[in-house]
Parts: structure tokens; sequence; C-alpha cells
């Protein structure tokens, strides 16, 4: 039986990092645990709800040779410790005395460390031992006597450094432990969102390259006199002359030899016009602005994040010195440098520019505004993206207050937001209630757009996911073959939408066993991704992974390593080699060859991948320990069977605190750690393991 506790978590800490434990102390106390967690049997018990109360000592020991019975009294009444790690904490007494009275207690497997300053291991090195974060008692085990031995042990810790994990993932990285559940669990992996926030941003893009937004210069007008009225008036007719006429001069094309190819692409546009923007329009920065914006909208449709992020920043940069903070084109550029910053990854900088955004708009327009609705989306977004699905309900369901508030049904905007809420639910498990909401939308959208329209096809998709993951295939495929028409309808054969809903489709037939069919389809989709993106692109990377996982499955392994190859080399370019995505394929290539005894490269995939998903997902992640096993398998293949009963054991005590039982990654774990005993010799231990993993 689980025992009951007091306090959920005890935070030991240097008052120096006071500023540090405030954070956390609220960060913990308000988080709210998802609903299809609560009640999860753990190690540590069953899931709560809420994380509270969490015990912070708020006040400097006075001088004594104990923690005294308060203290003392409180670890004991506490399931974990967290220990806030720095140079000041290393050296604090009262700090170090705090882990050693909770490791006496026995749970020296249940202390969570946040690096917020200094160096792990640093006091290895005399040179270096100042920069040590870890005070004593952590980086020592504890013997049976209850003291210290000089075995040095392996802190469990979130990095919540500079250029280290977001304090938003740091956090939940601590949740997890606490709960004695999977990171992953409270950090799901992205779902794919066909491109509707995309495509309504592509098209506000384009208006925008005509004029500015009429709602922000009523705002505007409204607090100056008749004569300023009138000559921002012409500043803002002028601004819309120039801008178009820019955008118009981009498409004309003096010599044909300065492109790349027979024809100029999109790109080659884009880039022109972003050279030109600083050599012509130095003497006018409104429209320089203005343009640098727009610009930068289109190539976050693109998929060109860094560039986007580039120009959008340099946007709000002129806004701010021409306008000032509370502006409606400082909001305008904060709110697109948020929504491209989310789809680079950057989320503590998007949530920061979104709130800000939030913040503007409220002073401007006031809480029940259409603009206040759509900071509130991309708000919500962001933390969806952060897997803060909780925290990023609230903003959905007030947007969708706000627009219910200003329109009747139906209405495109109310459809939007019942969708965010639908797959906001969704995204945390909670697929009942998404179909719920998600059939309202697509009731809306159909009252709104008949049978045929873009936002209707998204719709269909969007209850066409929900309805796969409730396990219904038949009415999941009957829906996406629905909207997959409708699109090829609205774009015809070659649009990228065209290639998502194949993919879709795809996925859905190869869950239903049918390999040849969705072959098929992966490889259409790859043929139109090809013609609208090019051979360089994240959706052709996820595309050609899917087709290796079928092909591989089909019995077609060259082919298979040779497509997982392509796919993996393709997300390290666009991507970078530290990136989720990167990591995955990585793991897969590596299982591949590995089976192909292709060992070095395989080892250096696998170990690279590891690496990623540890600082990515964190140690006790599925997709972590998977890795890991597939690593022991290798070192079984190579004959180091320590090193693989090793890992092998480590996979499983990770998975243990996340999957039940039966599950099949636990399975394969346990089967290494069977062949590497029979490996050793040890025959009899190694019989039992083989045969329960089989």
């Amino acid at each position: 039986m689980a025992e009951c506790f007091k306090y959920k978590a005890f935070i030991s800490y240097s008052h120096s990092d006071e500023k540090w434990a405030s954070w956390l102390h609220k960060a913990l106390e308000t988080y709210r645990v998802p609903k299809h967690l609560v009640g999860e049997a753990t190690d540590f018990g069953p899931v709560p709800e809420r994380l509270t109360p969490v015990f912070r000592d708020r006040e400097e020991l006075p001088t004594a040779t104990s923690l005294g019975d308060t203290l003392t009294q409180a670890l004991k009444d506490s399931a974990t410790q967290i220990v806030i790690c720095s140079p000041r904490a290393a050296k604090s007494h009262w700090t170090n005395e705090e882990i050693l009275t909770f490791k006496r207690l026995g749970r020296s497997d249940r202390i969570f460390c946040l690096i917020v300053d200094g160096e792990p291991g640093a006091s290895q090195d005399p040179a270096t031992a100042d920069e040590e974060c870890f005070p004593p008692a952590l980086i020592y085990e504890m013997g049976p006597d209850g003291e210290l031995t000089d075995v040095r042990s392996e802190p469990i810790a979130a990095d919540a450094r500079p250029g280290k994990d977001p304090k938003q993932a740091a956090k939940l990285k601590l949740i997890a432990g606490m709960l004695g559940v999977g990171y992953d669990s409270l950090k799901q992996r992205e779902q794919q969102r066909r491109h509707r926030r995309m495509m309504a941003l592509t098209a506000a893009a384009f208006a925008g390259m005509a004029v500015t937004s009429g709602l922000a210069i009523t705002a505007y007008f409204a607090r100056i006199e008749a004569e300023e009225q009138r000559n921002r008036a012409q500043v803002e007719a002028e601004t819309a002359r120039q801008t178009a006429q820019f955008m118009v001069d981009l498409f004309k094309v003096s010599d044909p030899s300065e492109a790349l190819g027979n024809t100029i692409t999109a790109r080659e546009i884009l880039d022109k016009g972003a050279d030109r923007i600083d050599e012509e329009l130095s003497d006018q920065p409104e429209i320089q602005a203005t343009l640098m914006d727009t610009m930068g909208t289109v190539y976050t449709s693109l998929a060109l994040y860094p560039e986007a992020v580039g120009l959008i920043d340099r946007s709000l940069e002129r806004r701010r010195k021409i306008f000032g903070n509370d502006h409606p084109d400082v909001a305008q550029s904060l709110v697109h440098l948020g929504e491209v910053q989310t789809l680079n990854a950057d989320y503590e900088t998007a949530e920061e520019n979104l709130r800000a955004a939030l913040e503007v708009r409220r002073n401007l327009f006031g809480d029940q505004s259409s603009e206040v609705a759509e900071a509130l989306t991309a708000l919500g977004n962001v933390l969806d993206r952060q897997g803060l699905f909780s925290e990023a309900r609230p903003a959905y369901t007030n947007a969708l207050a706000i627009r219910r508030a200003l329109h009747e049904d139906p209405h495109p905007a109310i459809a939007e937001s019942l969708e965010d809420v639908g797959l906001n639910n969704y995204d945390e498990g909670n697929f009942e209630a998404a179909v719920t909401y998600l059939e309202d939308a697509l009731e809306m959208r159909r009252d709104l757009h008949g049978e045929l329209h873009p936002d209707l096809a998204q719709a269909i998709g969007n209850l066409a996911w929900a309805s796969y993951d409730l396990g219904d295939l038949e009415k999941a495929e009957a829906l996406t073959r629905e909207g997959l028409a409708m699109k090829r309808q609205l774009l015809g054969e070659t649009h990228d939408e065209i290639a998502a809903e194949l993919n879709n489709l795809a996925r859905i037939v190869e869950m239903q066993g049918n390999l040849g069919s969705a072959e098929i389809l992966y490889r259409d989709a790859l043929d139109i991704y090809a013609q609208t993106f090019g051979e360089e692109h994240p959706d052709v990377a996820l595309t050609t992974a899917n087709l290796a996982f079928v092909v591989y499955a089909s019995g077609q392994k060259k082919e298979a390593i040779d497509l997982a190859r392509e796919s993996y080399q393709m997300y390290r370019r666009l991507l970078g080699e530290e990136h989720p995505e990167t990591a995955g394929t990585a793991t897969s290539l590596g299982f591949w060859l590995s089976e192909e005894g292709e060992y070095e490269e395989a080892e250096a995939l696998l170990t690279e991948s590891l690496a990623v998903r540890r600082s990515t997902y964190g140690p006790d992640d599925p997709r972590t320990a998977s890795t890991l096993t597939v690593l022991a398998n290798l070192m079984l293949a190579t004959g180091r069977f320590e090193e693989a009963l090793e890992s092998a054991r480590e996979a499983q005590s990770s998975l243990r605190k996340n999957v039940e039982s039966g599950h099949w990654r636990l399975a394969a774990a346990e089967n290494v750690e069977g062949h590497a005993l029979a490996g050793l010799g040890r025959y009899g231990e190694a019989e039992s393991i083989l045969l329960g993993s089989l």
C-alpha cells in the first residue's frame, strides 16, 4: 500500500536562490495534473489531481547544530524532495543537511534536482570546484550506516540554465518524477494539425500586401485630432500604394538568367524582396516595417522559420521605435512573431511575445474584442505545444466566449474556437470530449459553407483523427476520404494539402493491415510534396520516414534503410541534429542497421539519439527507454554482454514507471536482459526471463 504524506514535496535551496524557489513553489502548487493520468497507479501511489501542499522554508535557519524538529518533521512528511542546485546550494550547510536527512529516511530515489546555475561534476577538478552545483550529499551515495560513501551517484536533474531546458520543460520534468509518470505523459508529441491556422495566416499576409488592419487604424484614429487623422490617412494611403507596388515589382524579372532554374520560385522572389527592403526603403521606416512583417508571414507559410523570425523581429523593432509599445501594429508583429516562434519550437520566447501582444490588445481594444480573441488563440497554441494542456484551455475557452458574444451562430470564428477547444482536449487524451466539440464545429462548418469549403474539409479531418484515436478506424477512414475528395475539388491534385490527406489516409489503412495501399498512398504524397516543396522539406522527411516503416514491414529491408537514411539526413539538415524528429528517425535507422550487421554506423546513430531524447524528453520517457533497448540489442550482437545487461535493466527501470507490466516495450527490454545473462553463462537466470518476455 502506498504511503500517505502531508506534503507532495519539500523544496531545499540556498536562500540566495529565493527567486527560483518562489517560482517553483507557485508552479507546483498551481499545476493541474492531466485528467487522463489522475488515479493511475505508479510506484509512488495513485496520481493525484494537484501537487499541493509543497513545503518551502521561507526563513534563514538560526545558528544551530541540527535542522530542528520542524524541518525534520516536514522532511518526514514529504513524499519527495526537490533540490535547487547552484554553487550557493553546493556550499550551503543546511541544504546539504536536508538532503542527508531525507536520504536517511530511505528515499534517495525520490530526490529530484533543478539546476539553475553552476556546473555538475565541477568539484572533481580543483580548478573548477567553485562552480560545482550539487551539494556533497547529492554527489555521493548513502551507505547502510547512514553516512555518505565515496561512491558517486547520478542525481536526477532538470536543467534550467540558459541554453538548456526552458523553465516550462524543467518544471514538467520535475513533476513527471514527483508523480512517477513519464515526461511524455505530460508533454505529449505535438499533433499534426494540418495547416488550418497556417492557411489563415497566409491569407492575412497577402491581404497585408495592400492595406494594414482597418480595426487597428480605427483604434488609433480615436486618439488623435481631426487634422492628424487626415495626415495619417495620407500616410496610410501612401504606405498601401508603395507596399502594393513593391510586391508587384518583385514579380518583374528584367533578366530571366537571374533565376536559378528555368522559372523563378517563390523562394527566390521572397529572398530578392527581403534584400530590397533594406536597400530601397531606408528612408521610409513604416513601409519597411509593414513589408518586413508581411514577407515574414509569407516565409512562415513556406516553413522557412528562421528567415521569418528575422524579418518579423526587425519589423517589431522598427514599429516599437516609431510608435512605442502600445500600438496595434506592434501587437500585430508580436502575434506574428509568437506564431512563427511556436512553429520553430522556441516556445518560451513565443509565449512571452504572445502574452505581451495580449496585454497591448487588451489595453487598446478591451477584453471583448476579436483582436484579443486572436491573441488568446495563438497563446493557447503555444501552451498546447509545450504540453501545458490545462493551462491552454482557458485561453481557448475565453476566445470562444468572446467570439460567441461578438457573433451570432453560425460564424467562422466560433467554429474555429470550437475546433481549438476540441483539439486541446484531443491533445490531453480526452478523446470523447474532443469528438463532442469537433462534431459541433463540423456541423457549424456545414451550416456556414454548404458541402464544399477548405475550412469544412479541415473540420472533417480534425474529427477523423479524434475518431481514429477512439479506435473507430472505419469512421476515421470514411471521414478522411470525404475530406480528401473535397480538397481535390477545391485545390486540384497537386496541392500540399492533398499530400497531407494522403499521408493521413495511408496511416489509417496501414493500421488496418493494408500495407500495399498504404505504400501507394505515401508515395503519391511524396510525389506531390516534391512538386510543391521540392526535395527538402520537413513534410517530405516525415512522409519518407512513414514510407520506410511500411516498406520494412513488407520485407523490403534494404529499401527501407535507404529511405530511413534519406529521412534522417533531411531532418538533420533542416532541423538540426538535436531535434526530436531527427532523434526518432536515428533510432529507427540504427535498429535496422544493427539488424543488418552495420554496427559502427548504427551505434553512432543510437548514441546520438539517446543523448537527444534524454535531453528532450527526460531519462524515464518510453522513447528514451526504447532507444536504450535498441542500443542494448546492438551490444548483444557485438558480444558486450555486461554493457547490454546494464542498458537493458536501465531501460526496464524507466519503463516500469510508465507502462503496464505486459507492455511490449518492457518485454523487449527483458528479452535483451535474458540474452545478456545467457551470454554471460548465467543460464538459470536467463531462462525464466526469456520465457517471461516471450
